[in-house]
């Protein structure tokens, strides 16, 4: 069944051109995906560095926007940074990133693309229907490989039992396994351009070529 995601009003009040790009699909996780890392090193690491050269990290398209929207939202962005950019400054910084399996591995190809945050998650572990809001006073979860998070005043995914996620880092209760047999990817839009559609489109067939995904479904929420 597709997840029902909507925006919190009062998210939309701070940040008028927040939208969410949505793909549900059908998986097999696997480890690597060889040509798709041999695409990422040759082609994508390259345009990130060209990216870093000409506008530098904080000014590159979507980024800069999503680091206004965290100063809307009442969050430091250098440091609470969006997911993109903690990704583009470890290759700006010639550390690469880590290999984790074919999902999780494309979420961050979409991401130091597009400069915007992707979040995948595990359709098992969360409930049919999905907020993107603002993250409360006090809340916290335990992030994936990290001790727990602050996730306060930061943009946050939740269903009723809690947050999940966030454009920043997510929870570990929907991490990409190799069990997860269905997958909910989201890229976090912060943007009045284009690039979402983009994104959206070049996403899909990223998650279809290099990490198997079938029957997918694809939408925009506003």
């Amino acid at each position: 069944m597709r997840k029902n995601l909507v925006i919190d009003s009062g998210m939309k009040e701070l940040w008028r051109a927040v939208r969410v790009g949505c793909l549900q699909y059908k998986v097999s996780v696997g480890e690597k995906n060889d040509e798709m890392w041999k695409y990422m090193k040759k082609d994508i690491f390259r345009k990130v560095k060209d990216d870093i050269f000409d506008h530098g990290v904080n000014e590159i398209p979507n980024i800069k926007e999503s680091r206004a929207a965290y100063k809307a939202f009442g969050k430091d962005p250098s440091r609470y940074r969006v997911s993109s950019e903690a990704l583009i400054r470890r290759i700006g910084q010639g550390k690469g990133l880590y290999e984790v399996n074919t999902v999780v591995d494309v979420n961050n190809l979409i991401s130091v693309e597009f400069g915007f945050s992707v979040g995948s998650y595990d359709t098992a572990h969360i409930e049919n229907d999905l907020v993107f809001r603002i993250g409360c006073e006090g809340e916290t979860y335990k992030g994936i490989g990290k001790d727990e998070i602050q996730i306060s005043c930061l943009p946050v995914l939740a269903d009723a039992k809690g947050a999940i996620g966030s454009s920043t880092s997510d929870s570990e209760r929907a991490m990409i396994t190799k069990d997860a047999e269905e997958v909910l990817t989201l890229i976090y839009s912060f943007s009045e351009n284009k690039d979402l559609e983009r994104a959206l489109d070049r996403g899909k067939k990223y998650l279809e070529k290099y990490a198997g995904a079938r029957e997918t479904e694809s939408w925009i929420v506003e």
